[in-house]
């Protein structure tokens, strides 16, 4: 199985991380759309490394599809084919508050958006007319000026953020690729994520070879009870936040847990976060995340995902997690299999 790592900090130290996180073994490496923009450490890190890069997520509904495929073919041609385009919707108060934009119908928005960027990409690799009218985007008008021409690499692949059964059947109708939120349990992918999947392809009359599946797995990954411990505090944390969102009741509910989604919501209000880490128990934790030294680790890892997908995208949230436990959990996973 491929494991693909988060590429984290600023832009001026992105190169050098990545060739910390490739030593460590990994496959490849993406970015998170945070403080920094999600494109510029990707451009750092693809003259440094020979890996594969992708935006895990570039927030698509306030960037036209014109912007989002020049700055995907461009890091496709540094990357030298190595780069995936990972698109996601964000929810409507970032929108709306944060970025300024509209909100409405975010799959149907995010949908036109994926076929959007492939038209672009079809009228640049095959010299033709550029004539894509959509619902909320059109573009009509690509004159020789502004069109790159072919990519000597092809386009790159584009994926889809998604949770919810409407974002998952857009992302299968149309996307390259998957991109299964981590917050998410095994059950919930069981039972509402593949069901979706399964109704995409069919509405966009294609086949499960049509589609990659990359699953995202929150991991806390120590030896010493002090690093299991921290690890934990630094999941249960995020697990917290997440599920005191309204968009993520639906994994709650289908593991009974729904009750605790206001609760959370109301303590998020008041800033009671060590309250709202408290509330996140074992069995929770166990069950959306991945806990436990590099070997446990892998082996859960594999048992949950080694049926569905051959790679994985592994985040470390809120501890100080230790290179060399990442390592060690690499070469795990590489044994397991």
């Amino acid at each position: 199985m491929k494991i693909d790592l988060q590429l984290n900090g600023r832009p001026e130290d992105a190169a050098a991380r990545a060739k910390e996180l490739v030593a460590l073994g990994a496959d490849g490496l993406f970015t998170f759309e945070g403080a920094h923009d999600v494109f510029v450490p990707l451009v750092a890190a693809s003259g440094a490394v020979q890996t594969d890069l992708m935006t895990n997520v570039a927030i698509a509904l306030p960037r036209s599809p014109l912007h989002l495929a020049h700055v995907a073919n461009d890091l496709q041609s540094l990357s030298r084919g190595r780069f995936r385009l990972g698109l996601g919707s964000q929810v409507r108060p970032h929108i709306e508050r944060r970025y300024g934009t509209e909100w409405s119908r975010p799959a149907a928005r995010m949908r036109e958006s994926v076929l959007a960027v492939k038209a672009i990409f079809t009228a640049w690799e095959e010299r033709s007319p550029l004539d894509f009218v959509g619902e909320f985007t059109r573009h009509t008008f690509m004159p020789p000026t502004f069109d790159p021409g072919p990519n000597p690499y092809g386009r790159p692949e584009i994926c889809l953020g998604a949770l919810g059964p409407l974002m998952t059947r857009a992302a299968a109708e149309v996307a390259d690729g998957l991109l299964v939120m981590p917050f998410n349990s095994a059950r919930h992918f069981r039972e509402r994520t593949m069901p979706a999947i399964e109704e995409g392809l069919a509405l966009g009359e294609r086949t499960q070879s049509d589609l990659a599946i990359y699953p995202q797995v929150l991991v806390g990954v120590g030896r010493t009870p002090d690093e299991l411990d921290a690890a934990e505090r630094g999941v249960r944390s995020l697990l917290g936040f997440y599920a005191s969102t309204p968009a993520y009741r639906p994994v709650l509910e289908v593991d009974g847990w729904e009750d605790v989604q206001p609760e959370l919501n109301s303590l998020a209000r008041n800033r009671e976060f060590d309250a709202m880490r408290d509330l996140i128990d074992r069995d929770m934790m166990n069950a959306i995340a991945v806990v436990g030294t590099p070997e446990e680790c892998a082996a859960k890892i594999i048992a949950r995902f080694g049926g569905h997908a051959d790679r994985v995208c592994c985040y470390f949230p809120g501890y100080p997690v230790v290179d060399q436990h990442i390592a060690e959990m690499i070469s795990a996973l590489e044994v397991d299999q």
